[in-house]
Formats: C-alpha cells, sequence, structure tokens
C-alpha cells in the first residue's frame, strides 16, 4: 500500500500479547473511521467475523467480509464500505493482496439509486447507534 502511494497506520498488534483480542483492534479500527482519522481501514482476525461485527458497532462504519475480489469493490461502489474485514485463517496472502487492492481502487458509485440506499442506511444508523 505504501508502494502505492497511501498514508498507512498499522494500529497493532506489534508483539505477541496472549491477553490480546481482536474487539481491541477492531475498535482503534473503527473509531479512527467514526472519527475523520482514516477514510478506510482493513481488519483482520481468525475468520473475519468477529472483527467485522465489532467494527460495525461503531457509528460510520460500514464493515464486511469479502473473500472475492467482486464483493471487496462493489462494497464500496453500492454500499459505502470503508473497513473490509479479512479472514487470516480462511484467505491466503495473494488472495489477501488481490482483495485489498479491489477495495482501495473501489469508488462510491454517486448514481441515485445507491445515493437513497446509503440514505436509508445513515437513517437506520442515527436512530439506532451509540457514538464512538
Amino acid at each position: 500500500m505504501q508502494a502505492r502511494g497511501l498514508d498507512v497506520t498499522d494500529l497493532g498488534a506489534h508483539k505477541l500479547d496472549p491477553n490480546d483480542d481482536y474487539p481491541d483492534f477492531a475498535a482503534l479500527v473503527g473509531r479512527g473511521i467514526s472519527n475523520g482519522d482514516f477514510e478506510r481501514g482493513i481488519i483482520f482476525c481468525g475468520s473475519g467475523v468477529g472483527a467485522s461485527i465489532v467494527a460495525n458497532k461503531i457509528r460510520g462504519v460500514r464493515a464486511a467480509i469479502c473473500h472475492d475480489t467482486y464483493s471487496a469493490a462493489q462494497g464500496v461502489q453500492h454500499d459505502g464500505m470503508n473497513v473490509l474485514a479479512l479472514g487470516a485463517r480462511i484467505v491466503g496472502p495473494a488472495l489477501a493482496q488481490e482483495l485489498i487492492i479491489a477495495f482501495l481502487n473501489a469508488n462510491l458509485d454517486t448514481h441515485p439509486r445507491f445515493e437513497r440506499r446509503l440514505g436509508k442506511l445513515h437513517e437506520i444508523e442515527n436512530k439506532s447507534r451509540l457514538p464512538a
């Protein structure tokens, strides 16, 4: 990512700590998105499921697990996905790299139907989520 000229912030873990848990790191990324510190984030856990659940608890975060490049791009284009969740036990390094590239290269499609859907998503979010 840095070779592509992107600013990268690694939020850890930087050393093995048996007390580390995926919610700690997924929440850091989610809060960074919610606070406007980051435009997009990538989170990992064993399956990607837990990390995506945690991230989606934070206002403004739209995280999804993707195992294929179509979903990694389409999630951004149609749904405004801003966090890619990957399962380290599910996808290997080569596929992970392809998924990340698809996610980062995608842009939100501003077609009125996608804007309408995102508006509905924001209404739901604003009624049911606690602030970051």
